[in-house]
């Protein structure tokens, strides 16, 4: 009965940790993969629907709650949309200008959607974590995670986005030259000392992106197995125990949406900074 108890235990923790993963399998061609392990047989060119789909949808979201907000503004007494958004635009352009010391306007609004998007998908966990799977179940779907920044593909994705971003902008402000003089000069002024230059600052570069993603998915990948392991408690424990964990999950959700963001703009504002 242990054993059974034991198995029945794993399934579950590692069904509500699988993705619906559609690839080209070597036997089966292009299907969706009905096991972790036909998932990992799929290849690195297999995609996560869930991740893709609840993650355009958030993004969306987030488009149509600007866009009504700002359709519905009005200089009289706001309502509760626009308090909130406008709040939110307030927050970020603080940040922006208290961090950002270069002269870009994209900068604001990248931060903007960063903000918010991530905020969004972050805020699906607080959904209770059997709601979606056994209602895709019932629809004939066997695997559904809703929550785009547990997987690891979504986070280093759009952390190699915001690399992108540094490298341009740091070519186009600085110029071929300039950016390849602050990577050999940096930290020590010395030609003789090129090389360690060279080695420190391209790791402290290649590090950029993937502490930007890895801080964001472990956090919520954590949070996402706590709620899974609260999920298998008896009925009376999980209330006791879930709406206090929820409740401090969404500082949790706030600030990883913060910290993606705040670091974004401190690494384009570097990217802008001549030495």
């Amino acid at each position: 009965m242990a054993a059974g108890n034991e198995v029945s235990t794993t399934y579950y923790i590692q069904h509500h940790l699988q993705n619906l993963t559609f690839g080209h399998h070597p036997v089966n061609g292009w299907s969706l993969a009905h096991s972790s392990e036909e998932a990992v047989e799929m290849g690195f060119w297999a995609i996560h629907l869930d991740t893709m789909g609840w993650s355009i949808g958030m993004g969306l979201l987030f488009i149509w709650l600007f866009r009504k907000a700002g359709r519905v503004a009005t200089s009289g007494v706001p309502g509760g949309l626009q308090n909130a958004v406008e709040m939110v635009v307030e927050f970020i352009e603080n940040l922006t200008r208290s961090t950002f010391h270069g002269r870009n306007p994209n900068i604001a609004p990248l931060a903007l959607t960063l903000f918010v998007w991530i905020l969004l998908m972050n805020t699906l966990k607080i959904i209770p974590v059997d709601f979606f799977p056994v209602l895709f179940a019932k629809l004939g779907v066997d695997y559904m995670k809703i929550v785009p920044t547990t997987d690891v593909n979504a986070t280093l994705g759009m952390a190699l986005g915001v690399f992108g971003l540094i490298l341009y902008y740091n070519f186009k402000v600085k110029g071929v030259g300039g950016f390849a003089r602050e990577l050999s000069l940096t930290p020590f002024n010395h030609w003789a000392l090129i090389p360690f230059n060279l080695v420190l600052e391209i790791v402290s570069l290649l590090v950029k992106p993937f502490s930007l993603a890895m801080r964001l998915f472990g956090n919520m990948f954590a949070g996402e197995v706590i709620f899974i392991l609260i999920a298998m408690l008896p009925f009376w424990a999980i209330w006791v125990l879930d709406v206090p964990w929820a409740i401090f999950h969404i500082l949790v959700v706030t600030l990883q949406a913060f910290i993606f963001t705040v670091l974004t703009v401190v690494y384009l504002s570097a990217a802008h900074e001549h030495h």
